[in-house]
């Protein structure tokens, strides 16, 4: 691995791909060769999870321009020449079994340019099981996995982990959320169309209305009107309990479920919109009432800021397709990162045999 360094971060390596785009994963000898010591280009390390890809061929999601900060949560930052790819997510086979699913960040250097007409929908497969456990077998997967670990460990013997969504701040620069050229940048890129930035526009402006006065009346207008056109019911509104209840509905990977509706998910929450520690997000609010897949069970995940593995004590779900869209975050709005949120169990209704409308009872343990 080579010293790489840029006046900026990704200076020099940008391709300029929009999302939709067409590439190529660089061979592993070109990518281990453009990285530093540290396994990084300009302090975004590229991570084993990644080596499986090498060679393969994907769609661009959506450039990574921009990120939100989840370590001090501080709003968005600023990146350069990095895009993430369609359905490449990480599986946490080098960081302790993470189920956090994070869609990874690629710097440019990484890829090469497809033309549309040369492009094999196929070659963009994840890898199957064997192919996994052949990249692990490699030397370039030892090498990254151990730089997978933070040097040393903590003073409680309890190892660290070092991955892209601890590197984050590090890898990118802090942005303004009234910095209005982002915006531009992702109607530009293929991210965002014109029309999702001028809904965004004026839905902060009836926010600001509701300072002034009329709240319950305007909020229910705003139902009223998103439930007649199919919308999001209005995102902002609290729980009120000051102890949360529990359910237990023993949801399985492949099973169906129905998201609660928003006011039955709310009656289920405390004032910060909290169930035994797991936040009801705004950015979730858009799912309510629908139906998803259940995707698995998160029983482990990196704490962001510490790298050390956090083990969830509560049931926590993530449904397939279900990820952020930050239209509703504050101050970071657009945000590509396209994470998954976690859901209660009390908040979804298992469908039975597969069939939309037929539901069960969830155990409801009582409050704790």
């Amino acid at each position: 691995m080579s010293r790489q360094t840029s006046e900026r971060p990704g200076a020099g390596s940008s391709l300029r791909v929009r999302a939709g785009d067409c590439v190529e994963v660089r061979s592993k000898e070109e990518i281990l060769a453009s990285l530093d010591e540290d396994g990084a280009i300009d302090r975004l390390p590229f991570m084993p999870e990644m080596l499986e890809h090498c060679g393969k061929r994907f769609r661009v999601d959506k450039r990574a321009d921009k990120t939100c900060d989840t370590i001090d949560y501080r709003g968005s930052r600023r990146m350069y020449d990095t895009v993430h790819l369609q359905g490449a997510r990480c599986n946490g086979a080098a960081h302790g079994g993470c189920q956090a699913g994070c869609l990874m960040f690629w710097r440019e250097a990484w890829l090469k340019r497809v033309d549309q007409g040369e492009m094999d929908l196929g070659g963009a497969s994840t890898g199957t099981d064997a192919g996994h456990l052949s990249v692990r077998s490699t030397t370039e997967w030892q090498t990254l996995e151990r730089l997978a670990r933070q040097p040393g460990e903590s003073d409680d013997g309890v190892t660290r982990y070092r991955c892209q969504a601890t590197e984050l701040l590090r890898a990118s620069s802090p942005m303004p959320w009234w910095d209005v050229r982002q915006y531009w940048r992702d109607v530009r890129s293929g991210n965002v169309r014109l029309g999702a930035v001028v809904r965004a526009g004026l839905f902060r402006l009836y926010c600001k209305l509701l300072e002034v006065g009329g709240y319950r009346a305007l909020i229910r207008s705003y139902n009223r009107l998103q439930g007649w056109r199919g919308g999001t019911p209005y995102p902002y509104v609290s729980g009120t309990l000051d102890v949360t209840p529990r359910a237990t509905l023993d949801l399985q990977p492949g099973e169906l479920v129905r998201v609660k509706s928003q006011e039955e998910i709310l009656n289920t929450v405390n004032k910060r919109n909290r169930n035994q520690g797991l936040s009801f997000d705004p950015e979730m609010v858009r799912y309510c009432s629908g139906v998803h897949r259940v995707l698995a069970r998160v029983e482990r995940i990196i704490d962001e800021r510490t790298g050390k593995m956090l083990e969830m004590k509560r049931d926590c779900i993530i449904l397939e397709g279900v990820y952020c869209r930050a239209e509703y975050s504050n101050n970071r709005l657009f945000c590509p990162r396209s994470l998954y949120p976690f859901w209660r169990e009390i908040w979804l209704q298992r469908v039975e045999g597969g069939a939309p409308g037929e539901t069960t009872r969830p155990r409801v343990q009582g409050p704790n």
